[in-house]
């Protein structure tokens, strides 16, 4: 198994429920988030045609899951370990707050929570080993969230994966990351 988050660029409208439903599900503190939400905007405006047209991508962000996690490796107590799923976790008694992983991390997806501990997202593992969705995915009104296992040919994500053009963030980084984000042109079916 291979538990992985595919975003649909097209259809996250950056409403933020996603980051809501997150802080609420995890008690989050606050100034402190496991999920955000970005936009990147490309072009010109007003555009001619296609090709110069002003294109805005928004995107809801978290911790990678990567595959290749240097979070991992730079952890020197284990504290960021990876979990028979293919996620990314962090025991927390285990965790000194060094903030290794933070370093490490490039795609500033931790925090230190207020008790000393680093958090991130742990991509609801405790929901989805009960058979709930994510919180992030429970509550987005686009569906433009979904999650499942990679390595199950028929799970909706691995159709989706399939289906079109995917990116991932920082893939120059080498981290090999398991939230994909379905490409604006590769859309419409």
């Amino acid at each position: 198994m291979r538990r992985v988050m595919v975003v649909d660029t097209k259809r996250c409208v950056g409403c933020e429920a996603c980051v809501i439903a997150c802080k609420t599900e995890n008690r989050v503190p606050d100034g402190a988030y496991r999920d955000w939400v970005t936009q990147e905007s490309s072009g010109e405006f007003p555009g001619s045609g296609q090709s110069g047209a002003l294109e805005l991508i928004i995107r809801s962000q978290r911790c990678n899951h990567c595959t290749n996690a240097p979070c991992v490796a730079n952890c020197p107590t284990g504290a960021s370990f990876f979990r028979g799923d293919g996620t990314v976790q962090i025991d927390r008694d285990l965790c000194t707050g060094c903030r290794a992983c933070m370093t490490s991390c490039p795609y500033e997806a931790r925090y230190v929570h207020p008790e000393g501990f680093v958090d991130k997202c742990t991509l609801c593992v405790h929901r989805l080993d009960k058979g709930k969705p994510t919180a992030c995915e429970e509550v987005c009104p686009t569906s433009a969230i979904l999650t499942g296992d990679a390595d199950d040919p028929t799970s909706l994500v691995s159709i989706r994966l399939r289906r079109g053009d995917v990116t991932v963030v920082n893939a120059e980084a080498g981290t090999k990351p398991n939230v994909f984000y379905l490409a604006r042109s590769a859309q419409g079916s």
